[in-house]
């Protein structure tokens, strides 16, 4: 979603592209030549957009994409075959563990614990660490001839990027298994079912829609949405006790904002309220 006042910027590599528009931060991932499978210069752009997007108040939502027909095909398996080593190359073990901690923990990772609303929109195929991505998101929106994989078993790797706790999460534990042992390809309709797609689009129609949604989530009161989500979060895994203790927290917070008393003064108006982010 790009209109005449959108910012371009400047992401350090071409692998990612990144442009500001009315409170949408929208990155895509750009190497269609190769399904926009991760570079090292993809995953530390990507890391330090996520990072300065987070305390940017200029942000208010974030939309991550590809370019051309794949939204990203994982890990650049063709570069793993030339090297001899997919995990590890010149580094020890202990250095190449650390280091996918890391990347784990700045893109899917920040994705999903971001205090503002991340969709992804696919315009085709997410496979493998690009499935764990789209899953890290809050929202997805899939175009109809997208299709999602984790397709981890067909190389002999076991999994990253946090899939296995977002795929078992959305589908529970069975049906994550099977997705992960067997890696068949989930068509968009099949996705919607599931639960792992909100919306399917046609191909033409998926930026239009994508951005119908992250504008309606930028003009949102982002400090409810903050609270929110943090306690979304918790209850994937938080007691009972310790999610409603939050809830009530947030809740009160949320009552001293000026989004709150906009709300309100707009209800008894009959109006739409205007919301600032404050």
């Amino acid at each position: 979603m790009t209109s005449s006042e959108a910012t371009t910027v400047n992401t350090g590599t071409s692998d990612l592209l990144a442009t500001l528009d009315s409170g949408v931060l929208t990155l895509t991932l750009n190497r269609p030549e190769a399904r926009n499978a991760m570079s090292r210069d993809m995953n530390e752009a990507l890391q330090r957009q996520l990072a300065a997007a987070e305390v940017d108040p200029a942000v208010r939502c974030i939309v991550l994409t590809g370019a051309g027909k794949g939204f990203c095909a994982g890990g650049d398996v063709k570069g793993m075959a030339a090297a001899g080593d997919g995990t590890v190359g010149a580094l020890t073990i202990d250095q190449a563990i650390h280091r996918q901690r890391l990347n784990q923990r700045g893109t899917a990772g920040k994705l999903f614990k971001m205090p503002k609303p991340t969709i992804a929109a696919l315009p085709g195929a997410a496979a493998g660490a690009g499935l764990a991505l789209a899953l890290a998101c809050d929202l997805r929106v899939m175009s109809s001839t997208a299709i999602l994989t984790t397709a981890f078993a067909r190389v002999g790797f076991s999994g990253d990027y946090g899939g296995t706790y977002f795929l078992t999460q959305l589908v529970g534990t069975a049906k994550a298994r099977e997705l992960y042992f067997l890696s068949e390809r989930i068509a968009a309709d099949e996705a919607l079912r599931l639960g792992l797609a909100n919306w399917v689009c046609a191909p033409e129609d998926l930026a239009a829609r994508t951005g119908e949604i992250a504008l309606r989530l930028a003009n949102g009161p982002t400090a409810a949405y903050r609270y929110m989500k943090e306690n979304l979060n918790r209850a994937l895994a938080g007691d009972v006790d310790d999610c409603m203790d939050l809830e009530a927290t947030h809740h009160i917070h949320c009552g001293q904002t000026e989004d709150h008393r906009e709300a309100a003064r707009a209800f008894v108006d009959k109006r739409e309220p205007v919301f600032q982010g404050r």
